[in-house]
């Protein structure tokens, strides 16, 4: 799963509207529905803003596994 697709996932299972998420989070609809189309990528503020709205880590926002050494 990437990035966008997985914002998707978070906010369907929340059941929350991409309105309300970005009321939330303090950005537009239309910056959030970019960062769910794969159009852009969030600023650092807008990504500790997710992660803090969903209780998990800029790692696990963004999809991202550590390599075993």
């Amino acid at each position: 799963m990437n990035f966008s697709e997985h914002l998707v996932f978070l906010r369907e299972k929340r059941k929350i509207s991409q309105k309300e998420l970005a009321k939330a989070i303090g950005i537009s609809v239309h910056a959030y529905q970019r960062f769910e189309y794969g159009e852009q990528e969030p600023r650092l503020s807008v990504l500790v803003a997710l992660a803090d709205f969903y209780g998990l880590t800029l790692d696990e926002l963004v999809c991202r596994e550590r390599s075993q050494p």
